[in-house]
């Protein structure tokens, strides 16, 4: 390495740590906006912003109101899915599928940070991952994924479908074109379809292979918007499955291309970093890669062909966004935009009004382990090493309440860190959910009126620890096994949140817990 490169001043992949899966992004002028997928979590679609595609900082949800989003009864990997973001003619549009909850469609705004609109539901629009492409001649194009029209031969036998979009109406129109069904014969799941033009091109980016191991970025071109579309000879243009499965960084796909001001191109897309052995607890994040073309083709991470994890800065005006601090006291008027609840909230079961510098949660019956709407904040676990930690007040006052802080998968794999009765003694209780099965791992007598939570993530070790300060704690226990918190074992789509709870289990109580701070920070691997 030379001396200006040892100078040369670069960034470290993943740009958004955690679960932060299928990156779209849009440029307006000098500012860049990307949304990711939620799921089941509410508010929906975080909406980001950047000036030099490395420094993100969030600006809100686009769907922050219940009006807009219907999560009731929905599993952990239903939802939303794959968003896209554009801008056009002052006005911002994100189309996307809520599985299980409507379908596919639009909303709009002026502002990227919101208000947005209502869903625009399209009638019609089979399939999934929708997207919208602005032409130059003032047309406006639909492409999606749907399963073969004449019947799937096979699992994953879908393909890519394009029809005009009146954005005056807010519907489709015309005729539905099949454009392509992927780079390799029988490809499986085609899907995240985006449209680009250049050069005279139209080029169709997708991802393909299924989002775990085998999943890939692969493209196609076209003279004519409608088709026919032929493949790079090159494809795919990105994929990490031919590293194996111990590789630091996997599953890779799923991306969106941008080029700046300055004519640089990039790929946001999604990969993730398994940790003790093929497990990914922190879900599926986004990550930047650079972008040449070359002979009318897109050459991703030129040189080496795989996402590697530190490049040189893009060309553009360093922006370093002040970074909210480790510790959330719950001194501002509302929640920070970390926090995520569960499915569609019908009733308010927060307030940081109630008992000012307070987190107040409202023990309601509903609970963790089933697709309900419970008393649940959370944020995303974003390292591999981390603390999760609070500080509670919580008197249960019958054996069926409980309330404290959880390591959460899904309904039927996560970990429960709480206050609750036994008879009519307090007691501290760890809980694992494995496969929707309760075991109590360890219960301890606990009498103080104050109580300090944390849990410490080491790699694939949990270890949870209590006391009356936090800088007086005690094991509960642990280290306990982390592997039931990832994907591979637990199915679907997410990661790992750490969140506060309290539930009354199904009975009626007019109980609350008050929570004094939460804190989330990174760790280096073995403390």
């Amino acid at each position: 390495m030379d001396d200006q490169q040892k100078k040369m001043k670069v960034f470290d992949n993943p740009v958004l740590p955690g679960f932060y899966p299928d990156p779209s992004i849009c440029r307006v002028e000098d500012d860049y906006y990307l949304v990711t997928s939620s799921f089941v979590y509410y508010p929906g679609l975080p909406i980001f912003h950047s000036k030099d595609l490395v420094h993100w900082r969030q600006i809100g949800h686009v769907l922050d109101r219940p009006s807009q989003l219907n999560l009731d009864g929905l599993g952990q990997s239903k939802g939303i899915y794959a968003p896209t973001i554009r801008y056009h003619k002052g006005i911002f549009y994100v189309i996307t599928t809520n599985v299980g909850g409507g379908g596919n469609f639009v909303v709009t705004a002026t502002e990227p940070g919101g208000p947005w609109s209502d869903p625009y539901w399209l009638s019609d629009a089979p399939g999934i991952d929708p997207s919208l492409f602005f032409d130059d001649d003032g047309k406006v194009y639909y492409t999606g994924t749907r399963p073969n029209p004449q019947g799937e031969r096979y699992y994953g036998d879908w393909e890519i479908w394009l029809q005009e979009f009146d954005p005056e109406k807010m519907e489709l129109v015309g005729a539905k074109y099949p454009l392509w069904k992927g780079a390799l014969r029988e490809a499986i799941w085609p899907e995240g379809p985006h449209l680009y033009k250049v050069n005279g091109f139209y080029y169709l980016m997708i991802a393909e292979g299924g989002t775990s191991h085998h999943h890939a970025v692969t493209i196609a071109r076209s003279t004519q918007v409608t088709g026919p579309y032929s493949g790079n000879p090159a494809n795919p243009i990105l994929t990490h499955r031919h590293l194996g499965v111990d590789y630091p960084i996997v599953n890779v796909g799923h991306g969106d291309l941008v080029q700046t001001g300055k004519g640089q191109w990039w790929l946001v897309v999604l990969a993730s970093r398994p940790c003790g052995g093929y497990f990914r607890n922190l879900g599926r994040e986004t990550f930047l890669v650079p972008v040449r073309w070359e002979d009318g083709w897109p050459v991703v991470s030129p040189g080496l062909g795989k996402i590697a994890v530190s490049y040189p800065v893009p060309d553009l005006p360093e922006q370093i966004w002040r970074q909210p601090p480790v510790r959330d006291e719950f001194t501002a008027p509302d929640l920070d935009l970390a926090w995520n609840c569960l499915r569609t909230p019908r009733e308010q079961f927060w307030s940081l009004t109630d008992r000012p510098g307070f987190l107040r949660l409202t023990l309601r019956p509903q609970v963790i382990n089933r697709r309900e709407n419970p008393s649940f904040l959370g944020r995303r676990q974003q390292h591999h090493s981390c603390l999760a930690a609070t500080r509670m007040e919580f008197k249960p006052e019958q054996a069926t309440e409980e309330a404290g802080l959880v390591c959460f998968q899904s309904d039927q794999y996560h970990y429960r860190f709480v206050r609750t009765r036994n008879g009519t003694e307090q007691v501290i209780r760890l809980i694992k959910n494995e496969a929707g099965r309760e075991e109590i791992i360890k219960e301890i007598k606990y009498t103080a009126g104050i109580i300090c939570l944390q849990i410490i993530a080491d790699g694939q070790d949990y270890t949870f620890y209590y006391g009356p300060r936090e800088e007086e704690l005690t094991l509960c226990a642990g280290p306990v096994d982390g592997r039931i918190l990832s994907t591979d074992v637990a199915g679907g789509f997410t990661g790992v949140y750490f969140g506060l709870y309290a539930s009354s289990n199904g009975t009626d109580s007019q109980n609350y817990a008050d929570f004094d701070w939460f804190e989330y920070k990174e760790l280096k691997k073995g403390k």
